[in-house]
């Protein structure tokens, strides 16, 4: 029900933010990759999901992003995958993680097609809000559909997600993020 709810906002922010879904320069995804790794003295952790979800409108710059934080595979073991969505993110309590704003520069792309900007919103993990400025390369492809890449940093601290002494040297306090997604233009 959470997650329905979750999903219900999102669709519902990025309707009132750009007033429908069928308007020029307004490109979504339903299936980014998002990556993160944790690169600890005893361990390194790594773990993905291919259901990013997200909305980037280009003549207004803003953007709208969220996953289900459950969705996250990979990891070192099983136990080690129901220890990050039982103990530390919590999904039964905080099932989705998002980020929405605004883009701050110029959308210029070069001859090439590309441009990297920055994006200015409010990054929502485990139920903790933090500002956050992410640089990302924004293309063109050939087929009309812009990329999007970024790498960034998470700091625990940023999101209230407390590690348990007996495994401190296991998990790193600043977790990398990357995103890759192709999102298209939505038919009016």
């Amino acid at each position: 029900m959470i997650r329905l709810l979750s999903l219900i906002f999102l669709t519902c922010f990025m309707l009132s933010s750009w007033g429908g879904l069928a308007q020029d320069g307004l490109y979504q995804t339903r299936s980014g990759m998002l990556t993160f790794t944790s690169e600890a003295p005893l361990e390194k952790i790594e773990a993905r999901s291919g259901s990013l979800r997200g909305a980037l409108d280009l003549s207004k710059k803003t953007f709208a992003f969220s996953i289900q934080v459950g969705t996250f595979d990979g990891f070192n073991g099983a136990l080690q995958r129901e220890h990050f969505r039982e103990n530390y993110l919590e999904v039964h309590l905080y099932p989705n993680a998002t980020f929405t704003g605004r883009i701050l520069d110029e959308i210029l792309f070069d001859d090439k097609g590309s441009v990297t900007v920055r994006a200015k919103g409010k990054l929502n993990i485990h139920g903790e809000e933090a500002d956050k400025i992410i640089r990302c390369t924004l293309s063109k492809t050939p087929q009309g559909e812009i990329m999007v890449k970024a790498s960034f940093s998470v700091l625990l601290d940023d999101h209230n997600i407390q590690i348990p002494k007996v495994v401190f040297q296991k998990i790193a306090e600043e977790i990398k993020v990357g995103v890759v997604a192709t999102l298209k233009q939505e038919d009016p």
